[in-house]
């Protein structure tokens, strides 16, 4: 029996998640939560096999967004055998590497049907990592580098240029040539309708701490 957490803080979905789930012969739904903040605390209380961790939470001391990212981390240094899918609805341009970096078996986005969702699931018990249809989602992540990526958040939290080149410890001119290749990239002809685009769309999500 393979032993679940959910990690969802939209109510109807982790509830349907939870059902779904527990549907399955081989599958249990051992807790749920809805801020990913408290995930590493009922890893310890519920000894699960497997997080299904959500990369957008509301948390529920400070009011911002929890990132499932960064307690996927938290809980692969302190539960090297707890197996992680993090799942998302959000194309963002980060999310796959972040994930990746932070150690999660599996990456799924929402959208998947059921029975793709045990699927991973049970192929990620096995040993196995699947980082599902990230191509279709982010259609420029391919072509940028990391400090590309890094201007492009900056940007979009509304940082000017001489800002960024200060956070970034790096010359102005640096970031106009980061700019300017971003531009090549996507087609845009500013940097601000590029950031106005990309958090519309989903591809940026400035506010994840």
């Amino acid at each position: 029996m393979i032993k679940i957490l959910i990690v969802e803080d939209q109510t109807m979905l982790r509830n349907s998640l939870e059902y779904l789930i527990n549907g399955q012969n081989d599958m249990e739904v051992v807790g749920t939560v809805d801020d990913a903040a408290k995930a590493p605390g009922l890893c310890r209380e519920l000894q699960p096999d497997l997080v299904l961790m959500d990369v957008v939470t509301k948390n529920n001391t400070t009011g911002i967004h929890a990132s499932g990212i960064h307690f996927t981390a938290d809980i692969r240094k302190e539960f090297p055998d707890i197996k992680i899918v993090i799942m998302t609805g959000l194309p963002e341009i980060t999310f796959v590497e972040e994930a990746r970096r932070a150690g999660a078996h599996s990456f799924v986005y929402k959208e998947m049907d059921n029975e793709h969702l045990f699927h991973v699931i049970r192929t990620t018990m096995k040993g196995y990592s699947i980082y599902s249809g990230s191509s279709d989602h982010m259609p420029f992540a391919a072509s940028f580098t990391e400090k590309e990526i890094a201007v492009i958040r900056l940007v979009c939290k509304g940082m000017a240029r001489d800002e960024i080149a200060k956070k970034m410890n790096v010359s102005e001119s640096m970031i106009k040539q980061y700019i300017t290749s971003i531009l090549d990239k996507t087609g845009f002809d500013s940097i601000s309708k590029f950031a106005i685009y990309a958090v519309g769309q989903g591809l940026v999500a400035p506010d994840i701490h």
